[in-house]
This record gives C-alpha cells, sequence and structure tokens, in this order.
C-alpha cells in the first residue's frame, strides 16, 4: 500500500510539474528600466515604457521582433524640458482598448511623490494623458489634468471604460482614485484615503530577504498603484502597495458623481488577501492576475474569490506592469526597484539586463 501512495505521488508531481507555466523572455534592455507594458487587444502589438532617468534611451517604445522601437516617433521621445506639451516627461503606464487606441500616461510628480523615476524638486508635478490612434500612429488628444492639485498628485497607473468615456488612475500622492471625463476632460478624485486606497502604517516590505528602506532609513511606501479593469467594464479592482488587502468597487458608482464620499466608500468590497502586489491586470475570464514580489511569482484570483498561483520564478523581481495579448500570454516587466542602490546602501543589486518576459495564460 505504501508503495503505491509513493507511486501516486511522484506521478502526481510530473503532472504537476509538466502543466506549471514557464517564463519566457520577450525582449531585453541593458541597463534601461521597463515599467509600462500592454499590448493592443486587436492588433496583438506590444508596447513598453521607461522612466525618465540614466541611461535613457526612449520613453516608449514598441517591441518588434524582440527590438525597441521609439514609439509614436523619435522627435516625442527626445529630451526637451522647454517643449514638454510634445514631449515625453516620465512615461509612467501604458493601456492599449479593444477600439485600438493606446492611452499613455506621462507623469512626473513633485519630489516625494514618485515611485520611479526620479521626482527631482520641482514642487508642481507635471502630467499628461495622451491618446494615440494605432490605426495611424498619431497622437489624437491630450489631458492636462488641470483641475487636478499637481503639487500632491502622483498619478500611476491607468485604465479605460470604453463604455462610460472614463478612464480610472490611481494616485498614491493623494491616496485616491481619479476618475477622467474622457469627452470634457475634467476630472474627479475619489475614495480619497479611504481605508481601501491607504498603505497600512508601520508595513515595510521585505523582499530578497532585505527590508526595502532607502538610503535616508526611510522604508518605501506607496499608497493605491495597481489597478485592473474587468473587460465588461465593470468592475475596478484596486490596492495599495503596502498592505495585503485586494479591493474592487463596481464602475456605476465610480461613474457616479452624485455618491457622497460615504456612500462611494460603502460600495467598495474587499475581494482577497493576495499578499504584496505591485501590477494587475485582469483576463477576459475574469481572473485578476496580480505579483507577488516575496515570492517571485504571478498569483491570479478566479471569479470564485480563489488564489492561484500562475509561476514561480527567481527572475520575478519587483513584476510592475502586465498586459495580455491575442495569443494568450499575459506579458509582464520586472523594475527590480528594490534593488536599486537607493534601497541597498549604495550597492546595485540589479540583475542586468533588464527584461520583460511572457507567461502562458492558464
Amino acid at each position: 500500500m505504501k508503495k503505491i501512495i509513493l507511486l501516486l505521488t511522484v506521478i502526481i508531481n510530473i503532472c504537476m510539474k509538466s502543466n506549471a507555466q514557464q517564463l519566457l523572455e520577450v525582449a531585453s534592455f541593458e541597463k534601461n528600466q521597463p515599467i509600462g507594458v500592454t499590448v493592443s487587444p486587436v492588433s496583438n502589438r506590444l508596447f513598453v515604457s521607461f522612466p525618465k532617468h540614466e541611461p535613457y534611451l526612449y520613453g516608449l517604445t514598441e517591441i518588434v521582433s524582440g527590438k525597441r522601437k521609439a514609439f509614436p516617433d523619435l522627435e516625442w521621445n527626445k529630451i526637451d524640458s522647454i517643449n514638454t506639451q510634445n514631449h515625453f516627461v516620465n512615461v509612467q503606464d501604458l493601456y492599449a482598448d479593444q477600439n485600438n487606441f493606446l492611452w499613455v500616461l506621462d507623469s512626473k510628480p513633485s519630489g516625494g511623490s514618485s515611485v520611479f523615476g526620479d521626482s527631482g524638486k520641482s514642487k508642481t508635478g507635471q502630467f499628461k494623458l495622451l491618446k494615440i490612434d494605432l490605426k495611424t500612429d498619431k497622437v489624437i488628444r491630450i489631458y492636462e489634468f488641470n483641475d487636478l492639485p499637481k503639487d500632491k498628485s502622483g498619478l500611476n497607473d491607468l485604465v479605460v471604460d470604453t463604455d462610460k468615456d472614463l478612464a480610472y488612475l490611481s494616485d498614491p500622492g493623494l491616496s485616491a482614485v481619479v476618475v477622467l471625463d474622457l469627452k470634457s476632460g475634467k476630472s474627479r478624485i475619489v475614495l480619497e484615503k479611504d481605508q481601501s486606497t491607504i498603505s497600512q502604517p508601520n508595513f515595510v516590505l521585505k523582499l530578497d530577504g532585505v527590508d526595502v528602506v532607502d538610503d535616508k532609513g526611510k522604508p518605501f511606501n506607496s499608497n493605491v498603484n495597481g489597478i485592473a479593469l474587468t473587460k465588461d467594464n465593470k468592475y475596478f479592482y484596486f490596492r495599495a502597495i503596502n498592505q495585503t488587502k485586494l479591493y474592487r468597487i463596481a464602475t456605476t458608482f465610480l461613474a457616479d458623481d452624485k455618491l457622497s464620499k460615504e456612500e462611494l466608500s460603502k460600495k467598495v468590497e474587499m475581494v482577497a488577501e493576495t499578499g504584496v502586489c505591485h501590477g494587475m491586470i485582469a483576463d477576459q475570464k475574469g481572473n485578476i492576475y496580480l505579483s507577488s514580489s516575496p515570492d517571485y511569482s504571478i498569483k491570479y484570483v478566479s471569479p470564485d474569490g480563489k488564489l492561484h498561483t500562475l509561476v514561480t520564478d527567481k527572475r520575478l523581481s519587483w513584476p510592475d506592469s502586465f498586459g495580455i495579448g491575442t495569443d494568450g500570454f499575459l506579458y509582464l516587466s520586472c523594475s527590480q526597484l528594490n534593488r536599486l542602490p537607493k534601497y541597498n546602501k549604495g550597492n546595485d543589486r540589479t540583475a542586468y539586463p533588464y527584461r520583460v518576459y511572457k507567461v502562458k495564460l492558464p
């Protein structure tokens, strides 16, 4: 009987290993740190963004045959601190929608509100959102967030609700979600300093067995950061990095500007305990994929609220942004932020080159 049990255990382990997803390299970027990743659900075109710090090559690229191509052109990617209205300042996040538009968040918060890149000592942040037509690769509209407090805002991630003509953006600087009306260009700040958007006090990240604390003794901290929108545009998922809970809210409530702060807060649902997470995305089945840096994995919460592991690999250091291709793969960047000299007493622990990976969806 013991031999039979042992044999069954071996067979089960072999089956589990054979079904385990493998992490595949898509492109490498030497010392250029990839952040934003998105894949067009129409054409399967892959786009990757890079924050504006040295060494700088491009802020926004399309990956073609594993190589970077400046997008939408070289001019937009040139460093120009004067003509910022038609040049990238610090490309933070990307979102490709079902209508074949690419949305580009160019976000350089004022000092102290930036998660990536060098925010500098400016008292006023610089923010714009570009809408690019992927049929022509031309910028067709730019939103400038003139109604946001730019000395405090820290726009980080975005998703676009094509049904309601709204964009939802995480703002860890304000500890809030920003709702942008894509018709009028006006924005609203919601769930500001709500229990679902703020980080947990004294929650210190421990990655690679080391506390993520900077050279001034300040632990890394981010309020609401990673976000995801279901493909039917019905639910918006969000969470802070420095806590372990995943939340969601129906987009009908986010779109209702008549709800009070208290009424909107009551519409938020706690979905699951997921551990430490940076980036998120939803697939067609309603699965919510999340990075999980402490154990070098990508997990997902299925519609029944259960947490599953998609892939575990030591190369998964601070998986930050996701895209889902028409080829059935999940694409992702690994920023390795916790390995930068700033968090390691001046020592650079980054495993170069930086890479973007893909893994087969379940």
